[in-house]
C-alpha cells in the first residue's frame, strides 16, 4: 500500500501534477519568474497544465498518450481560454484519447494560415486608418513571400519553415522582412490565444535571423536633397512628362513640406481658402491629431491650377487620370525616372535644413510646421498653440525662396 502511494506519488511528479488543482484565482494572479513555470491541474486535471512564460504570458496545454507515446496539445492562451474552458478540452481529449483516437484529428476545424489571416484582419481592421488598403497589403504580402504557407493548417508551421521564409529577405530586403515577421507573429499569437498552438514559430526563427549592427542595421533615413538644389527638382518635375495633375501634387508637397499621402488624399472639403488654410483631420495625420497648414500664395495658385484638371468634379484635389486617388508611387516614381536622388518625404528635410540655416525661425515653429509632436512632455503640457500665424510667414518664405519654379507660368 505505502509503495503504491510512493510510485502514484513519483509518477505525479514526473507528470507535472499538482496535489491540488488549479483556481481561477491562482490562475488570474500566478506571477512570471526568470523562466517558464508550470502548474498542473491536480491529479484528476487529465495532464491541463497552465504555463507561465517569464514576460507574462499564459497558455494551456494538456499532456496525454497517444499511441503510447507522450504529445502536448494547446489548448489556448489565458485569460482567453479561462480554466473552466481549458478543463472541458482536457476532459474531451482525454475520452478520445482513452478510446485509442488522436484529439488532433478531430480537430477538423483548424484553420490554415490563409484563414487565420483573414480572422485577424477582421480583428484589427476596425483599429487601422485605412482598412482597406491595409488588409490588401496584409494579403499580398503573404501571398508574394509567404505563399508556401498559406495552405498549411496553422498548427502544424514549424519555426524551421518560418526561418526559411524569412532568411530570403532578411539581406536583399530587410523592411519587408521584418513586416513580414510582424504579420506572421501576428496570426501565430491569434492561433495560440485560439487554443490551436501551444507556441509562437516567429520567436524562433527571430533568435535564429542575424541580428546586424551598423549603418544597414540602423534607420535609415528618407533620402534628401540639399535644399538648394529643391528648385532645380521642381524644374525637373514640371518639364517632365507626366500627369499634370501628379506635377502639381508634388510641387503642392514641396511647397507645404507634408507628407506623400497628405497631399494625395488631400479634398476641396479641407480647404479653407479666404483663409489660405488647409486643415488635415487627425484621421488622415501620422500622429492622430488634426494639422492646419498655412497656404502661401504659390500653394493656393497651385490649388487654383489644379480645379482646371479635366478630373476635378470629385472631391480630391489631386485625382490621377482616372479621377482615383494616387497610389503610394504616384510622387516617387517620377523622381527615380529624373534620376533626382530623393523621395518624397525627404523635401522635409531639405526644409527643416533651409529654415535652420537661412532663418532665424525658432525651432519649435518649425516642428510644428513639419506636425512633429513635442517629445519633451513638460514643454508638450505648456505647448497649447499651433503657431499658425508664424508658420504663415515660415511657409510664404519657403515659397518665396523658391519662387523661379513654384509660381505659375
Amino acid at each position: 500500500m505505502i509503495c503504491s502511494k510512493v510510485l502514484a506519488a513519483v509518477l505525479a511528479k514526473k507528470l507535472g501534477m499538482q496535489k491540488h488543482r488549479l483556481t481561477s484565482a491562482f490562475t488570474r494572479t500566478v506571477k512570471p519568474a526568470a523562466r517558464l513555470r508550470t502548474f498542473g491541474d491536480g491529479r484528476g486535471g487529465y495532464g491541463l497544465t497552465l504555463a507561465v512564460k517569464p514576460n507574462g504570458v499564459k497558455y494551456w496545454y494538456q499532456r496525454v498518450y497517444i499511441n503510447r507515446r507522450p504529445v502536448n496539445l494547446g489548448l489556448g492562451g489565458y485569460p482567453a481560454v479561462s480554466l473552466a474552458e481549458a478543463r472541458r478540452h482536457a476532459l474531451a481529449n482525454a475520452r478520445l484519447a482513452r478510446r485509442g483516437e488522436d484529439p488532433r484529428r478531430q480537430r477538423h476545424a483548424v484553420p490554415t494560415v490563409s484563414e487565420t489571416l483573414e480572422a485577424v484582419i477582421a480583428r484589427d481592421a476596425p483599429t487601422w486608418r485605412d482598412p482597406e488598403r491595409t488588409a490588401r497589403e496584409w494579403r499580398s504580402a503573404l501571398q508574394i513571400h509567404a505563399a508556401v504557407l498559406l495552405q498549411r493548417p496553422v498548427d502544424q508551421v514549424t519555426s524551421a519553415e518560418c526561418i526559411e521564409v524569412l532568411s530570403s529577405l532578411w539581406h536583399s530586403k530587410r523592411e519587408t522582412g521584418l513586416r513580414l515577421r510582424h504579420r506572421l507573429t501576428a496570426i501565430f499569437k491569434f492561433a495560440l490565444a485560439q487554443g490551436y498552438r501551444t507556441d509562437n514559430p516567429v520567436d524562433a526563427a527571430k533568435a535564429a535571423l542575424p541580428n546586424r549592427r551598423g549603418d544597414d542595421q540602423r534607420k535609415r533615413r528618407h533620402a534628401a536633397l540639399p535644399y538648394a538644389d529643391v528648385a532645380d527638382a521642381l524644374n525637373a518635375v514640371e518639364h517632365a512628362d507626366i500627369w499634370t495633375g501628379t506635377k502639381l501634387a508634388f510641387r503642392f508637397l514641396v511647397l507645404t513640406a507634408t507628407r506623400s499621402g497628405e497631399v494625395r488624399g488631400a479634398t476641396r472639403s479641407e480647404i479653407d481658402s479666404p483663409d489660405a488654410l488647409w486643415t488635415i483631420p487627425g484621421s488622415r495625420m501620422k500622429a492622430g491629431i488634426e494639422h492646419r497648414v498655412p497656404l502661401s500664395t504659390q500653394a493656393m495658385n497651385v490649388i487654383a491650377q489644379a480645379e482646371r484638371l479635366p478630373m476635378s468634379s470629385g472631391d480630391l484635389i489631386f485625382p490621377t487620370v482616372r479621377g482615383k486617388l494616387m497610389m503610394d508611387n504616384a510622387l516617387s516614381k517620377p523622381l527615380r525616372d529624373l534620376g533626382i536622388a530623393a523621395v518624397p518625404h525627404g523635401f522635409r528635410s531639405s526644409f527643416r535644413d533651409w529654415a535652420a540655416e537661412r532663418t532665424a525661425t525658432p525651432t519649435a515653429v518649425v516642428e510644428a510646421a513639419l506636425a512633429h509632436r513635442v517629445s519633451n512632455k513638460v514643454e508638450a503640457a505648456y505647448f497649447r498653440s499651433d503657431l499658425l500665424d508664424k508658420r504663415r510667414e515660415l511657409m510664404q518664405a519657403w515659397s518665396d525662396f523658391l519662387a523661379p519654379v513654384a509660381s505659375p507660368a
